[in-house]
């Protein structure tokens, strides 16, 4: 074939595909402004579920001391003065704010959420940052043992001392994982939907000890099940660690300007702060080994 002929060909082809690119179906657009339109996390303007308002999630019912009252809305509780702080960072009121129901494992399940971001206990984990984005941490925690007084359970000094312990913690939690990766017990852990659900059985003898955040430990032995005491504490695993992060939906445009939200809360004092004014009462408790 002659150059020329090779020439008017391309040339043909071309016309032919910029024609096929230009009549192809474009995507549908969400009609939330991606991050890169939106530019830097302008206060009050950001790509939210609901423009002009923030979206928070939290199961129910929301335990304290992370929420006062079961009222997530009361701006009462770590959890809840947390979310309000964040929510006051990117630019939105109170007034401005709206509260949702989710189910604590639904929150980070795979699939797209209703949510901007969810607040409610969740620890940051590789395996479920496949589903989520998460925050930065807003929260050191360790997990803890909660036994009834005068209890076999309640003598353990060890992790040792945990392995014959009919134990019991709340499905799809770290409080779980640490039951089954640390203690490694000979009995099968029970299981339960809700910490209301493990608290009932500790109180009816179905399970010898239970496992929580040791701030929810705290308040259990305080006010809900006063004839129980903290056994102990776990170290973190590995010397890492484990911190709840506010969960956002996988490729959130919101995940970078919440994360920046939390570590100007973090570095200016504030989460310290609401730590003390909600969780002074969690001091430290014997290290299990």
């Amino acid at each position: 074939m002659r150059p020329a002929q090779r020439a008017l060909r391309r040339t043909a082809a071309a016309v032919v595909l910029l024609a096929a690119v230009s009549c192809a179906p474009q995507p549908e657009s969400s009609g939330k402004p991606s991050a890169s339109a939106s530019g830097a996390c302008d206060k009050g303007e950001l790509a939210t579920e609901t423009p002009g308002r923030l979206t928070i999630a939290t199961d129910e019912p929301a335990y304290e001391p992370w929420f006062k009252d079961d009222d997530p809305a009361g701006g009462k509780g770590f959890e809840s003065a947390v979310a309000y702080a964040v929510a006051e960072r990117l630019g939105y009121g109170k007034d401005k704010v709206v509260w949702q129901t989710v189910p604590f494992n639904k929150a980070f399940a795979p699939g797209e959420k209703t949510f901007d971001f969810d607040i409610n206990q969740v620890s940051i984990s590789d395996e479920r940052k496949k589903a989520v984005d998460f925050s930065s941490g807003y929260y050191d925690v360790r997990q803890a043992v909660v036994a009834l007084k005068g209890s076999t359970a309640a003598k353990a000094r060890s992790v040792a001392d945990l392995k014959d312990v009919k134990l019991g913690a709340q499905v799809g939690t770290t409080s779980l994982d640490y039951i089954n990766d640390v203690v490694r017990p000979t009995r099968a852990p029970a299981v339960y939907g809700k910490n209301d659900q493990a608290k009932s059985a500790l109180k009816n003898g179905q399970v010898d000890a239970i496992v929580v955040d040791l701030p929810t430990a705290f308040y259990i032995t305080g006010a809900e099940v006063t004839d129980a005491k903290i056994v102990g504490q776990f170290a973190h695993r590995g010397g890492t660690p484990e911190q709840f992060g506010l969960v956002l939906d996988k490729g959130s445009a919101l995940t970078s300007c919440v994360s920046r939200a939390v570590d100007a809360l973090r570095e200016d004092g504030t989460l310290g702060r609401i730590e003390k004014q909600w969780l002074s009462d969690a001091v430290d408790a014997p290290v299990l080994k």
